[in-house]
């Protein structure tokens, strides 16, 4: 990556580095740090910071916006707001697979597409950021890029219980396929959109749900096709 690949994603992120080595560490993939001529830090110990951070700043936020919550209960909000399949779709929209720094295997194979380097990548990013500027840094990241503008509006989805897998118990309890969900829409700036999501089961029961992330609005699907189903099964 040379140095406008790092310009370009500073500016999109919002945060210059005063450091830039930070950021190199961030997108550098083990397998690059091993085959590399010179000694180069791979980003997994920026991965394991930054999940710290993501979770503690996340946990911070929902426990300002909903004091009235059990632990239990904001758990479980968390554990979406951070979920792999979002981090992926964050990272994703911010293009940090194209920053990548990869070993000649991974190259081939489509690392700058696989989720999983995506999400660390991401994660190691928070990190970096926090090493960098401090924590106020991080949390200004995870606030324009992760968490839903407003919190409040999307308690539902949040603290609801789990629609799809309440759904496919119900499919296989009469012998039925899964689900089906696939994006038909999606509205709003890169880094802050909504997602429509249509779900499909039992051939012809077909529902849509929104939500500011990808498993959002698929919960929102599954729950509006589970009363569908309940009802066409009664």
């Amino acid at each position: 990556m040379g140095k406008p690949g790092w310009e370009e994603l500073q500016k999109l992120i919002g945060y210059a580095f005063r450091d830039p080595q930070l950021l190199l560490e961030a997108l550098t993939h083990s397998s690059y740090a091993r085959e590399a001529s010179r000694p180069s830090r791979d980003n997994e110990q920026l991965e394991f910071l930054g999940d710290a951070v993501l979770n503690f700043v996340v946990s911070v936020r929902l426990a300002d916006e909903f004091p009235q919550y059990e632990e239990g209960k904001l758990s479980r909000a968390r554990a979406r707001l951070v979920a792999a399949e979002h981090l992926a779709s964050v990272a994703a929209t911010l293009g940090l697979g194209q920053y990548l720094r990869l070993g000649r295997g991974e190259e081939k194979t489509g690392g700058r597409d696989k989720s999983r380097l995506l999400v660390d990548a991401l994660e190691a990013l928070i990190a970096a950021i926090y090493r960098d500027g401090g924590l106020r840094a991080a949390q200004r990241f995870i606030r324009n890029f992760i968490l839903p503008e407003n919190l409040s509006a999307v308690a539902n989805e949040l603290f609801s219980v789990d629609y799809k897998s309440a759904l496919q118990e119900s499919l296989q309890a009469r012998h039925l396929g899964p689900a089906t969900y696939r994006v038909v829409a999606e509205t709003g700036p890169e880094h802050r959109k909504t997602f429509t999501i249509e779900a499909v089961a039992a051939e012809n029961l077909v529902a849509r749900g929104t939500g500011p992330s990808k498993k959002i609005a698929e919960q929102q699907a599954a729950k509006v096709l589970l009363e569908r189903f309940r009802e066409a099964t009664e």
